[in-house]
Formats: structure tokens, C-alpha cells, sequence
């Protein structure tokens, strides 16, 4: 039943004895369940009234009655807010209006706390963490409900049920909201008193400072997250972050301890789920407008979870890609990249550097221990991609090779060499043809460099090739010269 302000102010002179208002203004409160104003009286004195528009609102409020009721003076004072008084009570039929202390301040948006910044965050945290720090006795007193964790996450999971009957929710939505539930390690937590209707306009701020929280119809002993519900609306995560870290700080105990790693996730799914509950309170009233408001927002809801599940699926995508695209440009890298630390000394001969390219190439397998000391492996047996792109295992480093074995390409650089200095050498020896002791050098030579030859390796199929080298040694082929005998 809707009231007018000034049947809300004569409810109120007739709740309060000796109450004369002189002014009345309506008040913010949830339209859907409460008609609310501020009365105004001589020495700026001022009240609040909320009268219920039907049964279950009415019960609320007599339950709020019990819980102020239930809070002693010296845990009021240890408060850092003031929660208002309930001066007295007024019944209409089945429906009680209630009149109350008025507590200063003025509620502020959330995108008003949000620009606030870390000041408004810290002040958000202190109210959740005392409310969750109050004690549990105080729920006792006013007889009200008391859940653990697992109970209260199966008595969400028999809401589910009931809102899937209606048929009027997206199956994708069901399916998500099960999901979580069934998670049980979401819902490994802490019980403790939970306000039940916290957000920005039951924040009542005076110079930047909480001065006051109202709407208490729901406290109750339960999940903590459903109070952080109200802040998964905000489009600014920094905030929320803020609001949480400032939160574990101010909860008893060591500052910063995370007890609760998934209570964001919870929240997510509280304020999701609210819009559920707002369908099945709507088809119990058989409230059409009710009814066709949460049936959007829920098609809505699903439809912004569809898009952002497959923004992140693109985005997830995108960067394992690109993350697999670097890590195998750095294997490549790493795998034909010799160190110049890691050449062997036979490069730096008075001769001139050996070629990386070209008929004088050789292959440098070279395996490096990882940073910390640990034994080293060869890179396909045990390195992975992510291993090699960050420096942790050993490598296999490789210089490109031409086709053809070491000893070839050493033979045919000797040879080039021989090209410069060849012919003065051969004129020597046809110079000194016929001489003993030429002849006799030069069969030493032959023998010598045969005795090599059949020591070190299988026979050449070419005449004047020297056979192929022992892995990981460097051969330099020396030009045969042959004497005519």
C-alpha cells in the first residue's frame, strides 16, 4: 500500500508521543518495498519514516526493529558509524510503520566513489570489516538466520532449482550459476555477520567520512561476499581492488592475510543471482512489471557474458600465439647462434678464422649448462619452447653446414690456399728433381703422411684426400705434393 508523505508524517505523530513535525520531504528508499520521509520539527530537529507497501516488507522492518534492538549501547560506541533508533511503531492492518532517529550524511553514488579514489575505498572497507567483526551473538539476540558455509551454499543451490521452474531464465545461465555452486572450493569460507542490503545508498557520507549505515532488515550470519555484491557493478577495478586490499587490513588479524581467496567470485555470483531472486519475488507477487523488468535484465546479463567470454577467448588466444610465436623465434635464434666465448681455439690459428660459410664451414654442437649449475641435457630431449625462451635449460647451439663432411671442406680450403702459393712450391720440387736428398725428404713425407692416414681413418676413395676426422676435432687438410720418381 503506497502512502502519501503527509499520511506518513500523521503515522508518525501517532507512533511518537509528543512528535510535531513541521516540515516533510520524501526520502530516498527502495520504492518497490517502502514508502520513506524525513520530518522536520522545531530546532532543526529531524526523523525518519518507512512504512511497507505489503506483508513481506512489513516483516523486514519489525526484524530490523529486533536487531537495533539488539545492539548495546557500548558496541554502538565502537563502531566508526552510527546506525540509527528506532523511536516507536505505529500498525495499520498487517502493515507497521516505524519512525527513527535521523543519522546525518547524504549517500553517494558509486561512480562518486569511484573518483574519490583510495580515500572512499578505505572508508567502504572499514564498514565491511567491522560489520563482519561484529559479534555473532548480536544475530542470536534478534533471533535471526545463521548459516554455515555449506549450508548456506546449499540453500542457494535449492533457489536455483526453484528459479529454473519458472522457465523464464536463460539455460545458459542456469548452467553458469550451477556450476559455481557446485564448486566447493569457492565455498570454503568463513561465516560471519553479514549486513544482507549493503550498498552506496545505505552509505551515508559526511566529508568524505561514513557516518552512518541503514537498512539492516536483512542482517544475518552468512557469506561475506554477498555485502561486496553492490561493488562488482563498478566499471573501475582499481577501486574494488582497493576496497579489498583496505579490507583484509582492517579485518583482526595479520594485515594483509588473504582468508577467503574467492570471495569476488562469490560476489560476482550474488549480484548475478539477485536478478533471479528479483524474478521469483516478482512471480510470487504476480507483479507483471516485476516480472518483464527481471526477464530483461537477465536476457541482458547473458548476452554480456556471452561477449565477454568470447573477448577473452580472442584475447587469450591472441597471446598464446603470440607468446608461442617468440618462444620459437628464440629457439631459432639460440639454435644457429654460436657465442663467440664458445668458439674453439683451432679459430683463432695464425692461418686466419675458419669460414662459417662456404666450402671451409664446420658443424659446433656445443651444450650449455643451465644457470643454475644443473646438469645438461641436450635441448630436444628435455628443454621446452617456454625453457629456451627464458634461459632456464640448456641449449643446442648449431652453425649452418654445408653439405659435404669436415674433412672435404677442410681439403678444399687448403686447396684454395694452394692456389696462391702452389706453384712456387711444385717449381721447387721440379727444381730439385733427381737429387738424393730431395728424394729421399720427399719418400719420407709420402710414408709419414700414409702411416697417418691408415692410423687415423679408413682409406680416402680420392687419391690425395685425407679421411675423414675424429667427431669434435678440427682437421686441417695439408696439399699432397707428388714426386715423379
Amino acid at each position: 500500500m503506497k502512502r502519501s508523505p503527509l499520511e506518513l508524517a500523521a503515522l508518525a505523530a501517532a507512533a511518537v508521543p509528543g512528535l510535531s513535525p513541521t516540515a516533510v520531504r520524501a526520502d530516498l528508499d527502495d520504492p518497490s518495498d517502502f514508502d520513506a520521509v524525513l520530518l522536520f520539527g522545531e530546532d532543526d530537529q529531524r526523523w525518519r519514516v518507512r512504512s511497507p507497501r505489503h506483508e513481506e516488507a512489513s516483516a523486514r522492518l519489525e526484524s530490523e526493529f529486533a536487531i537495533l534492538r539488539a545492539f548495546p549501547a557500548g558496541l554502538r560506541a565502537e563502531l566508526p558509524f552510527r546506525i540509527p533508533t528506532v523511536l516507536g511503531c505505529v500498525r495499520r492492518g498487517p502493515l507497521s510503520t516505524f519512525v527513527y532517529t535521523h543519522v546525518a550524511g547524504q549517500s553517494l553514488q558509486l561512480d562518486q566513489l569511484e573518483r574519490s579514489g583510495d580515500a572512499a575505498a578505505k572508508e567502504v572497507a572499514s564498514v565491511l570489516a567491522a560489520i563482519h567483526a561484529l559479534p555473532q551473538d548480536v544475530v542470536d539476540r534478534a533471533d535471526l538466520p545463521r548459516y554455515s558455509a555449506n549450508e548456506f551454499r546449499q540453500r542457494r543451490l535449492n533457489e536455483l532449482d526453484q528459479a529454473a521452474t519458472s522457465g523464464k531464465i536463460p539455460a545458459e545461465l542456469l548452467l553458469r550459476w550451477e556450476h559455481a555452486l557446485e564448486d566447493v572450493t569457492l565455498w570454503r569460507f568463513n561465516a560471519s555477520v553479514v549486513h544482507g542490503d549493503l550498498h552506496e545508498d545505505n552509505l551515508l557520507f559526511d566529508d568524505g567520512k561514513v557516518t552512518a549505515v541503514t537498512g539492516w532488515t536483512d542482517l544475518h550470519i552468512g557469506d561475506p561476499a554477498d555485502d561486496f555484491a553492490w561493488l562488482v557493478a563498478s566499471h573501475d577495478s582499481a577501486f574494488v581492488d582497493a576496497v579489498l586490499h583496505h579490507y583484509r587490513d582492517a579485518l583482526p588479524g595479520p594485515a594483509g592475510q588473504d582468508p577467503d581467496p574467492h570471495l569476488l567470485r562469490r560476489a560476482a555470483l550474488s549480484a548475478e543471482f539477485a536478478l533471479a531472486q528479483y524474478l521469483m519475488k516478482g512471480l510470487a507477487k504476480n507483479d507483471a512489471t516485476v516480472i518483464a523488468e527481471a526477464e530483461t535484465m537477465l536476457s541482458d546479463l547473458a548476452s554480456d557474458i556471452r561477449e565477454s567470454e568470447a573477448a577473452a577467448r580472442e584475447l587469450e588466444e591472441a597471446e598464446e600465439a603470440a607468446a608461442e610465436a617468440e618462444a620459437a623465434e628464440e629457439h631459432e635464434r639460440l639454435a644457429y647462434e654460436r657465442p663467440a666465448q664458445d668458439r674453439p681455439s683451432q679459430d683463432r690459428e695464425t692461418n686466419g678464422p675458419t669460414p662459417t660459410t662456404g666450402p671451409g664451414a664446420k658443424v659446433t654442437v656445443t651444450s650449455l649448462s643451465a644457470a643454475s649449475g644443473g646438469e645438461s641435457v641436450n635441448a630436444a630431449d628435455g628443454g621446452s619452447d617456454d625453457d629456451v625462451a627464458e634461459g632456464n635449460s640448456p641449449r643446442l647451439s648449431v652453425v649452418p653446414t654445408p653439405s659435404g663432411s669436415p674433412a672435404d671442406h677442410a681439403a678444399d680450403g687448403s686447396s684454395d690456399a694452394a692456389g696462391a702459393d702452389g706453384d712456387a712450391d711444385v717449381a721447387s720440387v721440379q727444381d730439385s728433381e733427381g737429387s738424393p736428398e730431395t728424394d729421399a725428404v720427399a719418400g719420407s713425407e709420402t710414408a709419414n703422411s700414409a702411416a697417418d692416414e691408415n692410423a687415423s681413418s679408413p682409406s680416402s676413395e680420392h687419391e690425395g684426400e685425407p679421411g675423414a676426422s675424429q667427431a669434435g676435432v678440427e682437421t686441417t687438410a695439408l696439399p699432397v705434393i707428388k714426386h715423379e720418381s
